[in-house]
Parts: C-alpha cells; sequence; structure tokens
C-alpha cells in the first residue's frame, strides 16, 4: 500500500509540473486540441479516443463506488474532466480511508462490507 501511495504522490506532483508548463506555453485550449485532433482521424486521435474510454470509465467507476447516489452523481464528471489530476488525490485520500484495505478502496465501504 506505501508504495501505491507513493505512486499516486510522486505521478500527481509530475502531472501538475508538466500541465503548469503546458499551460504557460499554449494556454488552456486542451477541449479544442483533444477534440480536433479526434476529429482529424489520425494516431493523435485515436490516442485520444482511446484515453476518453478511461476518462468515461474512471468516471463511471467513482459514481458506481458511490452507488450513484447524489455524491456519486458529482464525482462522475469531476473523474471524466479530471483524470489523473482528480482520481490520484481521490484514491490516495481513499486508501487511508479504508485503512488500506483494496477490497474497500476498489469497491467502496458499504460493498466491502457485504
Amino acid at each position: 500500500m506505501q508504495a501505491f501511495r507513493i505512486f499516486l504522490g510522486v505521478y500527481l506532483i509530475g502531472l501538475a509540473a508538466y500541465t503548469g508548463v503546458v499551460i504557460a506555453n499554449h494556454g488552456w485550449g486542451l477541449f479544442q486540441i483533444f477534440f480536433g485532433d479526434i476529429a482529424a482521424m489520425g494516431w493523435p486521435g485515436q490516442f485520444n479516443a482511446d484515453f476518453m474510454g478511461f476518462l468515461l470509465l474512471s468516471g463511471l467507476w467513482l459514481a458506481w463506488r458511490h452507488n450513484f447516489s447524489p455524491l456519486g452523481l458529482v464525482l462522475l464528471p469531476c473523474g471524466l474532466f479530471g483524470g489523473m489530476g482528480f482520481l490520484a488525490p481521490y484514491l490516495l485520500v481513499a486508501s487511508f480511508q479504508a485503512k488500506g484495505d483494496m477490497r474497500a478502496i476498489l469497491l467502496g465501504p458499504t460493498r466491502a462490507r457485504g
């Protein structure tokens, strides 16, 4: 569990630094570039379409983990649009709340008990 937590922390710091450099050099135009690459039907667009599947899966997992409750439905777009910038801190907090129990982290507290 310690290695998992270290990975999340290091990845989040690296991602934040990288994102800061990209924003400084290219601005906030992520969506135009992201969907523009998909519309161009090249390899960058294929990667983005594949990656969007992971983002959708992340958001749906968050909603499912919270039993599609109001909180889960709020977390869905956070996972979809926040990517690892949201998911890494979420999992880090969840790992401490679950006291390192990976079953509880993955399934959520209500499913893990039953």
